[in-house]
């Protein structure tokens, strides 16, 4: 019995350690030499803090910055042990509602939402929130939906704050993958820049 019982106990150890950790561990490192940016989170600075990631959404709700999807993210309910309540932007709860289609609940968010831009046609992106949540883009569309409420609350013109939108759009990856889009956070930071 021992003549099958240590072989199996030492590979499930080599195995753990080789590749549970000595694997995981080499990727770490050469992620981190190659490409520290990024193997760090894409971690955006400015004036020596940290203010954000290239790959995480997060809230901009003030009227000077382009808002970015809709989140359903959420955190535990301190009041209600068991239960969830809304925390857009929670990036340790990313996740989608996981409603279908025929939901009534998302139809009525859908069309709050929509309503807030006027009840007009709006890009989907304003109206919907990613499968995680948390998408750090908005399309093009959606940017140039908001260019006059920012220019107005910056005392900005619009075609001027229509140039930094076109300077921000990113193109498709390798010209062939994803959709044209523009990174909520680089554009914002790129107006409160101007001088």
């Amino acid at each position: 019995m021992r003549d099958i019982v240590r072989p199996a106990i030492v590979s499930v150890a080599l195995f753990t350690l080789g590749l549970g950790l000595a694997v995981p561990l080499a990727f770490t490192g050469a992620a981190t030499t190659v490409m520290p940016y990024r193997a760090g989170g894409s971690l955006v600075a400015a004036s020596g803090r940290v203010v954000g990631s290239e790959l995480v959404g997060q809230n901009f709700a003030d009227g000077r910055y382009f808002h970015p999807r809709p989140s359903i993210t959420s955190e535990p309910d301190p009041d209600k042990p068991g239960s969830a309540r809304d925390r857009p932007y929670n990036a340790a709860a990313s996740g989608a509602s996981n409603l279908g289609p025929t939901s009534a609940s998302l139809l009525k968010t859908v069309t709050e939402r929509v309503a807030e831009y006027g009840g007009q046609s709006v890009p989907a992106d304003a109206a919907t929130a990613s499968g995680s949540g948390l998408d750090p883009h908005i399309s093009p569309a959606n940017a140039e939906r908001q260019v006059v409420r920012v220019a107005a609350a910056r005392g900005l013109s619009p075609e001027r704050v229509m140039a930094v939108v076109r300077e921000n759009i990113e193109g498709r990856e390798l010209g062939l993958f994803g959709e044209p889009r523009v990174n909520v956070l680089g554009l914002n930071r790129a107006l409160d820049n101007l001088r």
